[in-house]
């Protein structure tokens, strides 16, 4: 750390570097107790410098959460070059995994202070919204025509995959890759069910 200490940095990259100790930070404390004071002391930069990069600490906490949601999409991205089936379930797979390894700072992003806050709130949704937009736009790959029906089901989906993952997280009673085909066969499943029953008699 020292080494950062002395090292000047640009505008940019000093602002990465205050997001990234945020993020490392929020691995082991809630984002609400995330200081100014204890960032500006680890980046070796006054408190007061550290609101010419983010209005506030709202803005900054803020921040660290859109670098949160941002890496975790980037990370589950959609592997173009597998079976239609198989990018389903590779996103799956990258999507627990990135959730195993940095439970300390994506879970309390969904079961914490982001449940209270608005602006925090726009961002997770944000977020899973892109998670049903590629999702929906894999669908007819898959031989499911994407509808207003099949849309909400895949909403509902992504609500599902969250707290089968977190609920696993907690008490693993079942494999990894169990839990993988458990979220690749619900997507189908809801899929598929929700166009079987549109062609039932009321």
């Amino acid at each position: 750390m020292d080494g950062v200490k002395r090292t000047r940095l640009s505008p940019e990259e000093r602002r990465a570097q205050l997001i990234g100790l945020g993020v490392r930070m929020l691995a082991d404390r809630p984002l609400e107790q995330i200081s100014v004071e204890d960032i500006a002391d680890q980046a070796g930069v006054s408190a007061g410098l550290l609101f010419h990069y983010f209005a506030s600490k709202h803005d900054f906490h803020l921040a660290i959460v859109r670098y949160t949601s941002a890496e975790m999409l980037a990370h589950t991205a959609p592997n173009p070059d597998l079976e239609p089936l198989e990018i389903v379930r590779d996103a799956m797979a990258s999507y627990v995994d990135y959730v195993s390894e940095n439970r300390g700072t994506y879970l309390p992003l969904l079961r914490g202070t982001t449940s209270s806050d608005p602006d925090m709130r726009e961002v997770c949704e944000e977020t899973r919204a892109e998670m049903v937009r590629r999702v929906v736009e894999h669908l007819p790959s898959l031989g499911i025509e994407p509808t207003a029906r099949t849309e909400l089901s895949v909403r509902g989906w992504i609500a599902f995959v969250e707290e089968a993952t977190i609920s696993w997280l907690r008490r693993p009673q079942i494999s990894r890759d169990d839990l993988i085909d458990l979220q690749v066969s619900a997507l189908t499943a809801v899929t598929l069910g929700v166009e079987a029953a549109a062609v039932l008699p009321g």
